[in-house]
């Protein structure tokens, strides 16, 4: 059963904000102030960041109306290069993006645990319950249809967003807590220390690449995705921008370095003592957006792979009442549930998500000019294009080349690790293929 258009372009658009905040804004400023060591360097890295990252969010808004289909990105890589360079992609992306969901969801339980447990299962067990029931729930809404989803979706991006606007307030309190005077200065160069701070920079925007895999379900998909793309983004951008502000302006710099639960501290301000409950509940429910967008989106690229004939046809099967891939999002959900039983193993996965993700979302934005070559016939017809193109998608390439050297200087084993991946992941398309090559000749 094919899949039918059923999200409107607000739907789109909440999910783009939802696939890109997750928990990185309420963490990774203090990296990145540690990284930059001075004023200037941090709100560079950010402005730099927003910029490059509406460049790749314009970039795969053409690619998105010039070739909708679920699991576009898969769809996308498979039509400009190859199937097996784009199983190999999505392999390490797919590998990526569960550990992930598995951390993340379980820093949010974390949050919420002293709230809704009994003083006996306050510790890791508490935790797990917490993230385990979570997941099922979640499970459950995306099971009973992929409207009921996106409208949760819709209520907990809401959700997040308030939180975000909430902690912005913090500046304009008359009693703000006393800035921390010692600084971190700069380690190295000034170029060196930029790469670094990209590196958790990038990782707080990405995402937004994976609206692309909606192309089957967006009503009128060569307009709305790229307008959904557009103002999801633009709407980030300015929530990134205030809220690093506010963490500047209440905590100074030294503070910003040096304060782990940024979130926390700043509700602190806003709030009271009743802050603390506040922001836990806000950022439990910030990461339910996250987790449940994950587990929205990521089938669609599963059921691409086996309408290819990658995978078997049963990851291809969709409700045509809920329209929702029952097999498929039934073990994507397993294998999140089976990594929360180990993701203290995980954890230091989370540092190679990004040289996962530069590679796909590089070789992806390079397909532009692939892709405008093959679709010639869809020039003047009315649908989405880049206004200065060929320069934002190579800002984009360039930026996120300079990203990728920056993380293997940084960390070699990372890049060990994701070429291991790719290998693997061939390993396995060509496995497939040749079996399936040998069910064909005995037909």
């Amino acid at each position: 059963m094919s899949i039918k258009p059923r999200l409107s372009r607000f739907d789109l658009t909440m999910i783009v904000i939802s696939l890109v905040i997750g928990m990185g804004i309420f963490k990774a400023p203090s990296v990145v102030a540690i990284k930059a060591g001075n004023e200037w360097l941090f709100f560079g890295a950010w402005i730099f960041g927003g910029i490059v990252s509406l460049c790749g969010a314009l970039t795969f808004a053409e690619i998105g109306a010039r070739y909708p289909n679920a699991g576009g990105f898969y769809k996308t890589l498979s039509f400009c290069y190859h199937p097996a360079l784009a199983f190999m992609v999505e392999w390490v992306l797919a590998l990526a993006n569960i550990a992930s969901i598995a951390a993340v969801a379980l820093i949010g339980s974390e949050y919420i645990n002293p709230i809704l447990m009994p003083p006996s299962l306050q510790n890791d067990t508490g935790v797990k319950i917490i993230t385990i029931s979570s997941v099922l729930i979640l499970y459950v809404v995306n099971y009973l249809g992929i409207k009921t989803s996106a409208r949760l979706q819709n209520l907990l991006t809401i959700f997040k967003v308030t939180m975000i606007v909430l902690l912005c307030t913090a500046i304009f309190k008359h009693d703000l807590p006393p800035a921390v005077n010692t600084i971190i200065p700069m380690q190295g160069n000034i170029v060196t220390a930029f790469g670094l701070c990209l590196i958790p920079v990038f990782f707080t925007y990405t995402g937004y690449a994976l609206t692309i895999n909606f192309g089957a379900d967006i009503q009128d998909a060569k307009r709305n995705i790229p307008r959904a793309i557009f103002w999801g983004m633009g709407t980030v951008i300015v929530l990134y921008m205030a809220i690093n502000f506010a963490y500047y302006k209440v905590l100074g710099f030294g503070g910003l370095q040096q304060t782990n639960v940024l979130a926390a501290t700043m509700a602190g301000v806003v709030f009271g003592t009743v802050g603390y409950k506040i922001t836990s509940l806000l950022m439990f429910l910030s990461v339910l957006a996250y987790v449940n967008v994950y587990i929205l989106s990521n089938p669609r690229v599963f059921y691409a792979m086996a309408e290819n004939g990658i995978l078997p046809k049963i990851f291809e099967r969709v409700n045509p009442k809920t329209q929702v891939q029952e097999f498929c999002m039934t073990v994507y959900v397993a294998a999140i549930l089976l990594l929360l039983f180990f993701t203290q193993s995980f954890a230091e996965l989370l540092d190679y998500t990004m040289f996962f993700n530069t590679i796909g979302l590089t070789l992806g934005a390079i397909a532009i000019f692939i892709l405008r070559r093959k679709t010639k016939e869809l020039d003047g017809t009315g649908i989405f294009t880049i206004r200065w193109y060929p320069l934002v998608p190579l800002v984009f390439i360039a930026a996120y080349m300079f990203l990728t050297i920056s993380i293997f200087v940084n960390n070699p084993i990372a890049c060990f690790v994701c070429l291991g991946a790719f290998v693997l992941g061939l390993a396995i398309y060509f496995l497939t293929t040749r079996q399936k090559n040998i069910k064909t000749s005995r037909m």
